[in-house]
């Protein structure tokens, strides 16, 4: 089943920790579960970064001493743990995030284990009973594998009985009601105008490729080769004959390369002005004159009084032009293969197997799938995932360590304060107006303070499919019903139990779950060097992503307007063009030397990772001086400063697959973790100075070369 809609990115900007993480082709190979989700089930891996922390905060035996740091920090402070710490076969990555998240992941499985084996004497309706059942029924396998495809038969035979552009019409007006979401996306999202309410979305989709580019670029063709091997094998599973389920592979391929020509790329969709077009319900229907937005709104139960956000028009043109242009064949076999593509994680072993062998293993590079409880905890996590972090954080959550967290947080919001103050290049006008945004953020930590209510969703023991279905609708009708509600800042995008943090630029909140606060992100009996280099820089990371280039576009209150004076924003974009370039210098993957990290892709992120660096860092200072420390004084022969820096490099160790990374590198606003590691302390007069570095060293950029934005 399509998992419910995700926010669009500049609404939910993820610290996107996990080598495990988002979007539909990396959660295909990663977690083996269909869709957008945001959960991650990593794999059952030792790990040297769990150990080690236990005995100690950092472990200075993991430093290589034949790799100068001031040369290579990242292969400084973690080539003997990638080393020591090969990559599973049923991961195409791994990374200290993903060893935090497999402490996570066997937390939960403990936790739906009881479920399950409690749920039958469990309250009626209760979140323990439904979770215990839903685990029970994906964990069936014989009971799936026998079922085979009957469970999309239905909705096959429905595809079969197309005859025109209205019965396709009717179709995806269906199934967008039963919370499936073919061609494109429709959720809420406050309005960007007036983000105290919440308006409905429609935005670009329908693509099984990572992006436009794997359409046409001669780089991707043979991932094109074995798409279309993989959509003829999905129609053979279903009893197709094998020259027929080739023909329809082609069409399918045709009219998804059609659709890709008219979708934005990465880089286009991180432009604000192309996320937000307010329309009302006649002037949609002026851009698809074939496809009645009123109508579509009915079978989603939808009163649109005023008007919602038709955001690429461009693409909705295209749907429609293929509407009338597009025999309706083709637009079965495109229906066809996204019905069973769609459907596959949930439906017998040998349409897992399929999926896997593209997304996971022709794609990411990942040799082996991950074992059936990880996927279903992927699955049980997608479906009703704020409910498991219920239990989750009963568990493993203290009051104590939620107020730790919170000082820590405005330890850094208040040096990202100081900081915007003592800017040397921004008007005192444009000051005055940042600071009113920072005035206006809200942290939540942990958990939210109200749960989400679970009593409409029934969950059977034994029919995991008719769960998985019921899941995926309750969730589209609980998104779409925030549309023409105000905004609840307090509600959550994340569950407690992801080890990720996130900020909203639409509400302008910052968001740390509670599985990301501990070892080696926070430790209670750590120094407050490892501290502020590892929670203290991811809270500096989220609260910067409320002045990167996009989130400077909106306003306290979440409002897509301008509070930028035309000479502030022009240094500031100067400054923001540097970062481009020097990110566009990197070259991640060995064997690739010609591929590069997408500077623009990622400007986010960098800006969010340099100016967090540089905020953690502050607040260090100011806690070294309340607490009379000497900053040179030692442990394990290294100063509070190094210490810093070896945290932030600490929590982006990984390694991935060639395959991975460069999928990482074309479809990910992240720069690859390495580059990460080096870029921000590269542009930090302070990392020198803790190493000694010398004019010259690789990682020292002379004055002219150094970023300096917040």
């Amino acid at each position: 089943m399509t998992k419910p809609y995700l926010k669009p990115i500049t609404v939910a900007v993820s610290l996107a920790l996990s080598l495990s993480a988002c979007g539909k082709h990396e959660a295909a190979a990663e977690q083996s579960t269909p869709a957008n989700s945001t959960s991650t089930a990593p794999a059952k891996a030792a790990s040297v970064a769990v150990a080690a922390t236990a005995k100690r905060p950092f472990d200075v035996s993991e430093l290589d001493s034949n790799i100068a740091a001031c040369q290579d920090f990242n292969g400084f402070v973690n080539a003997k743990w990638v080393a020591a710490n090969p990559i599973p076969e049923d991961r195409s990555g791994w990374g200290a995030y993903d060893a935090l998240a497999e402490s996570s992941l066997n937390t939960q499985h403990d936790i739906v284990d009881t479920a399950n084996k409690n749920a039958d004497r469990a309250q009626a309706g209760s979140i323990e009973q439904k979770i215990g059942w839903l685990y029970r029924s994906g964990m069936n396998e014989d009971a799936i594998n026998k079922a085979g495809f009957d469970p999309i038969k239905p909705k096959l035979d429905a595809i079969g009985k197309l005859k025109s552009a209205a019965d396709v019409i009717d179709y995806i007006d269906r199934s967008f009601s039963e919370g499936d979401q073919p061609l494109f996306n429709f959720g809420a999202n406050p309005d960007y105008q007036d983000a105290k309410m919440q308006i409905g979305y429609a935005s670009q989709g329908g693509l099984g490729l990572p992006t436009k580019d794997y359409y046409s670029d001669p780089a991707y063709a043979d991932i094109r080769v074995a798409y279309v091997a993989y959509i003829a094998k999905s129609f053979q599973l279903t009893g197709v004959p094998a020259d027929e389920a080739k023909t329809q592979a082609d069409q399918v391929m045709k009219f998804e390369t059609q659709l890709a020509a008219a979708s934005l790329s990465l880089v286009e969709e991180r432009d604000t002005k192309n996320q937000y077009h307010y329309v009302t319900v006649k002037e949609a229907d002026k851009v698809t004159p074939h496809f009645s937005w009123q109508k579509f709104f009915s079978a989603q139960d939808l009163t649109i009084s005023n008007g919602f956000s038709l955001t690429q028009p461009k693409f909705f043109a295209q749907i429609d032009n293929m509407l009338v242009g597009t025999p309706v064949a083709q637009w079965q076999a495109y229906l066809r293969f996204h019905a069973i593509d769609g459907a596959a994680n949930d439906l017998s072993e040998n349409f897992q197997n399929a999926k896997f062998a593209f997304y996971g293993q022709a794609l990411s590079g990942q040799p082996q799938q991950k074992l059936r409880w990880k996927r279903m905890l992927g699955t049980v996590n997608g479906d009703m995932g704020e409910a498991l972090g219920q239990l989750y954080v009963a568990k493993m959550f203290t009051p104590e360590a939620k107020r730790r967290a919170e000082e820590l947080v405005d330890n850094v919001r208040n040096a990202l304060k100081a900081r915007i103050e003592n800017l040397d290049w921004m008007s005192d006008q444009t000051k005055a107006k940042a600071i009113a945004k920072w005035d206006t953020f809200l942290p939540k930590i942990g958990y939210p303070d109200k749960w989400r209510d679970w009593s409409g969703l029934e969950i059977k023991p034994d029919d995991y499919y008719a769960n998985v279905k019921a899941a995926a609708k309750f969730n589209y009708r609980y998104d779409i019903g925030h549309i023409g509600k105000p905004t609840d800042r307090k509600e959550w995008s994340m569950t407690p139990q992801t080890v990720n943090a996130y900020y909203s630029s639409s509400d302008n909140t910052i968001n740390f779950p509670a599985a990301i606060l501990q070892p080696p992100f926070f430790d209670a009996t750590a120094d407050d060097a490892i501290n502020y280099g590892g929670i203290g820089a991811v809270i500096g990371h989220e609260a910067s992503h409320g002045f990167d280039d996009e989130g400077s576009q909106f306003d306290g209150e979440g409002n897509n307007k301008n509070w930028w004076s035309k000479d502030d924003l022009a240094k500031f974009n100067a400054r923001t063009d540097k970062l481009v370039l020097q990110f566009n210098e990197y070259a991640p993957i060995k064997d690739k030397p010609d591929t590069h990290v997408n500077g623009k892709l990622t400007l986010g992120e960098n800006i969010a990772d340099l100016g967090g660096l540089n905020v953690a860092y502050d607040a260090l200072q100011t806690a070294l001086k309340k607490s009379s420390k000497d900053p040179a004084q030692k442990i394990d022969g290294y100063t509070e400063d190094q210490r810093f820096f070896f945290n932030w490099a600490r929590i982006y160790r990984s390694s991935m697959r060639e395959k991975k990374a460069l999928l990482y590198v074309n479809t990910n606003v992240h720069a690859p973790p390495a580059m990460r590691v080096i870029g921000a302390p590269s542009n930090m007069e302070a990392f020198a100075a803790a190493f000694q570095c010398k004019p010259g060293d690789t990682m020292v950029r002379s004055p002219d070369k150094q970023v300096k934005i917040w």
